[in-house]
């Protein structure tokens, strides 16, 4: 949800509006990503090898898209905000699963000099 937000407050083309709103784009962002983006990623793997994984940059936007097309208050203005937006989100995204571990819980990494 904090990449949503930042990708609404930082992309120009990017506009959501309402809390409510705000959960139900990252509820569908995740069931589409777990569900949607497999298969489509599996049809365009010739495209995607292509192009040295650049592709997933679109296909990544493309699921930002569809989920903006699913709901009436998440607009994206077009290819460069939604590729911009699912960057944004990705990056986000990767930087909390750093410090989320595999439970679902936050770690504390202690380092001992001795």
């Amino acid at each position: 949800m904090l990449g949503l937000y930042l990708a609404s407050v930082l992309v120009p083309g990017v506009h959501i509006t309402g809390t409510g709103s705000f959960i139900l784009a990252a509820v569908l962002l995740g069931i589409v990503n777990a569900f949607v983006r497999p298969v489509a990623l599996l049809l365009t793997l010739p495209i995607t090898i292509v192009t040295l994984g650049l592709f997933l940059l679109v296909l990544n936007a493309a699921m930002f898209g569809l989920v903006a097309a699913m709901l009436d208050d998440f607009s994206i203005a077009g290819l460069g905000s939604a590729i911009f937006g699912a960057l944004i989100v990705s990056i986000t995204n990767t930087i909390s699963s750093w410090y989320i571990g595999p439970n679902g819980r936050v770690e504390i990494l202690v380092i001992r000099r001795d």
